[in-house]
This record gives structure tokens, sequence and C-alpha cells, in this order.
């Protein structure tokens, strides 16, 4: 079977569940093919609750961006969230049998697996394991040790665990809409890919991506990746704040929000008024501007202090763990007026908006821009790698067969399979050295 040219991010998301089509193109950038969403239904603070309405909610965006692309959509790459998810650090070694062979990817691969096995709360199941730091032989702070020497192979690690049956719950939705999971990411984590650059990475930066149920925090500093947490609030509650301190209904609530929200009461003059029609011909409603933004402003405060919360438990107090890029915002929440100002008010850190167009190849639709789509490209980059990896592994496997079926001396197979694994390693070259060695041989001839 020839491997999918395209990949699939699936974000299953509090408001809205969006679905995305694309492919990496030959700059290595992100081509979004197509692009579908649907209100989401059945989904609260993050953590389906209505089996049968997410299963309706997901095929309607799956259809719409098949409608919108012409492709048929098979795998898909799902995010995960809710107040269920926490992260917890861990260290562990293996003691490699032969210490006169480098360590190579098989070492990796076995430290992690071992982390996998750690035994967890009954209920729970560990989602991510990424490794931080790596020592060998007690050689610490190694952030790549494949071609090194050494008996002892030890790393410190973030692991991500969530609820057995909430991860079982999204596979079961996923599957009854005709799909198989490729695989299932954590939900910050996909954001922070799309909207984060490496630099920020490295001086230390807070994603916060505010959702409709769920607000999501990542912390990196030094390239890796440092805390992980889900806040269970979200925009939501900001709009049922305001549907019972205005007594209006949902709908109303939104749209004010959306169009004549924000974070900073000081900004609204008290003579700002709204009329909001009444229900079935009774009196409209007048709501002044001063009122609704100081209804936002006492949640959004609320929700800001527990970020910061979070961003204090991982230590940005220390010196040496300061994060210097300050906080990133993104998601659909982060589009509310003077929420910039807000953050940097509270927490005295920079802060800017993110939008998920680090990765994104230049020609993109505006629209997908957006900070609303932050997760949904982000877990599209994951399904890309996935599947690039799958493809490797492939023909990997294919070549090492045929070499193997081609000679029957086995010990010759074997040195002509590492020979093999490295013509697959050098095939994986950046576009840049590709291009290099053309103008190098163009010019050698050109002599």
């Amino acid at each position: 079977m020839e491997p999918v040219k395209y990949s699939v991010g699936l974000d299953i998301g509090t408001t809205k569940i969006v679905a995305i089509i694309g492919k990496e193109n030959e700059y290595g950038k992100i081509e979004v093919l197509g692009i579908g969403r649907s209100k989401s239904l059945g989904v609260h603070r993050g953590v389906v609750n209505n089996i049968t309405q997410t299963i309706t909610s997901i095929q309607q965006a799956v259809e719409e961006a098949e409608a919108n692309s012409g492709l048929k959509i098979s795998s898909v790459v799902v995010g995960i969230a809710g107040q269920h998810i926490r992260s917890l650090q861990h260290s562990d070694y293996i003691t490699r049998s032969d210490s006169e062979l480098v360590i190579n990817e098989d070492d990796l691969d076995r430290l992690c697996n071992q982390v996998y096995k750690l035994i967890m709360l009954p209920g729970e199941e560990i989602i991510h394991v990424l490794p931080q730091e790596y020592k060998v032989d007690g050689q610490a702070e190694i952030k790549e040790p494949i071609g090194m020497y050494g008996g002892r192979l030890e790393a410190n690690f973030h692991v991500v665990v969530g609820q057995v049956s909430s991860i079982k719950n999204v596979g079961r939705c996923i599957k009854s809409a005709g799909l198989d999971m490729g695989s299932i990411t954590l939900e910050p984590l996909a954001s922070a890919n799309a909207v984060l650059s490496q630099e920020e990475k490295e001086a230390g930066v807070a994603l916060i991506d505010i959702g409709g149920g769920t607000t999501d925090v990542a912390i990196f500093k030094d390239g890796i990746i440092r805390h992980t947490a889900v806040i269970p609030f979200g925009g939501n509650v900001i709009t049922e704040d305001i549907k019972e301190g205005c007594s209006i209904i949902e709908k109303q609530a939104e749209l004010l929000k959306i169009k004549f929200g924000s974070a900073w009461p000081g900004e609204n003059k008290d003579n700002e008024i709204v009329s909001i029609p009444g229900l079935r011909g009774r009196e409209p409603k007048e709501i002044t501007l001063k009122n609704l933004s100081k209804i936002i402003h006492a949640r959004v405060v609320e929700i800001v202090e527990q970020v910061y919360m979070e961003i204090k438990n991982y230590g940005h107090e220390d010196q040496k763990k300061k994060l210097i890029g300050g906080i990133v915002l993104t998601g659909g929440g982060s589009q509310l007026n003077h929420l910039k100002q807000l953050v940097e008010y509270i927490t005295g850190m920079d802060t800017r908006i993110g939008y998920p167009n680090e990765h994104l190849a230049g020609d993109s639709d505006q629209d997908i821009a957006s900070p609303l789509y932050a997760t949904g490209v982000g877990l599209l980059m994951n399904a890309i790698e996935a599947n690039a990896k799958k493809k490797a592994e492939k023909e990997e496997a294919e070549r090492e067969e045929e070499i193997v079926s081609e000679q029957g001396n086995y010990e010759e197979a074997t040195i002509n399979a590492g020979a093999a694994k490295a013509i697959v390693k050098t095939e994986r070259k950046s576009i840049f050295e590709k291009w290099s060695d053309k103008l190098k041989d163009f010019l050698d001839n050109a002599e």
C-alpha cells in the first residue's frame, strides 16, 4: 500500500471540532489542503460526556474537510485535554550490555519504554513520556546521547498522565465516526508546536491556550518541555457569567462577549450602552459596556491567576528557571480585547498573542492563521511527522529484507543492513543540504 501523502489533525474541543487536512511542501512548510469545523456537542470541559453527539459533530467536521479538499480521510491524530490530565517528573536509567558500541535509537527507545511501565494510580494511563536531559555514565546535561560511548544511560522525563476512560471514550468516538486513530497528543503540546518559535522555547516561555472549556498551559525552557497543566476553565465560563449577570440567553451573551467584550473595565465610558432584544415581545434590555467588562474582568482575572500559579509551581521565580520569552496567549479566548494588557499587569511578564503561522506555507488562507486553529494546526504537524517516520521505517525494513534475500551470507547482510540504515538516514537530508550538494556538483562540472 502506498503511504498516504497527506495527514489529518482532529481537534475535539469543547466549543468546536476542527479537522484539518494538509501535507508538507518541498520547503518543509505545511500546506493546508482542506478544513472542516462543526459545533461541538457532547464535550464538556475538554472531556467527552455524550458519545452520540460527539460522533455526529466529528462526522460533520470530517465531511466538510473532505468536501473542501476532495480527499478521503481515514486516519487522524487527535488531541486530548481535560482536568484529569496531570504531569510528573521521573528519572530512570538502563545499563547497556556492551559499552564498546555507541548509544543508538534502540537504547533510547528501551529507556522510554521502561518509563511507560511505571505503576500509575488506578484508572490512569501514561499518554506521553518526554525525555528532558540525559546522563551518560554520570556526565550530566546531555541533550543528544546518540553516538556517544557509555555503559549507563540515564534520563529525566516529563511524564503526562490521563484518565483511561476519557482516552477510551475519545477513541470510541473516532472509531464510530468511521476513522482510525493514528495517535493521541496532549493539546497544549500540539498548540505549542504550532505557535512557538525555537528561540522562545530556548529562552523560556509559557504557552497559554484559552479554549472554550479548558485553558491549557505548556512551559518550555532550554528548548525542553518543563511543565504542562490543564485548567478546567475557559471562554465558556465567561459567557456563563455574562448570561447570569445580565439575565440574557447564551447566544446573546456569546455575541456580546465577542463584539463588545473587554478584559479591562477602565476602557469603557459610563454612557456606552448596548440594547438587547427581549424574548418573545418582552422589553429590550439595556446593558452598559462598563458592567459587561466588569463581569468579564472578574472571571478572566481568576483564570489568569490560576495560570500564574502553574507558572510559579514550575519555579519561574528561580533565577535559573526564569522565562525570558514571557507568555504567549493562543486559542479562541486569546482574542478578547485588552487581554494581553491584563495578563502583563497581573504577571509582570512580556506577553504576545500567538498565531499558528510559524510553520504554515506562505500562501495559506488567512482564516487558518487565527489563534482558534492553533491546536488543529499543531495536531496536523504531529500527524505529518508520524507519517514521515512510518514511511522511513517501512523503507528501512524493505531495504533490509531485500539485502538479506539477495545474499545468503548473513554476516555480509548485517553489514550491508547497517549501510542501508545509513542510506535512509542520509536521505533525510534537509532541503538546504540537497540544494548545496547540487550547487557543488554544478560548480565541479563547470570547471
